[in-house]
């Protein structure tokens, strides 16, 4: 399987850190923001580009 693609603007570290547990975008529908930024790497930046993408998508945050 391929490494996971994640929006523009997420960093190295965030996306090391959602590739212990998500494989996608759509994975992160419905996941709280606050377990996403206990992942180690995982800041506020990413939280808002992430968020925006599933926006986009008509997903969101649980």
């Amino acid at each position: 399987m391929s490494d996971p693609i994640w929006p523009r603007g997420v960093s190295a570290p965030a996306a090391r850190a959602l590739a212990a547990g998500y494989r996608s975008l759509e994975q992160l529908a419905g996941v709280r923001e606050r377990e996403l930024l206990a992942l180690h790497g995982m800041g506020p930046k990413a939280i808002r580009v992430l968020r925006e993408a599933l926006v986009a998508q008509g997903l969101d945050f649980g």
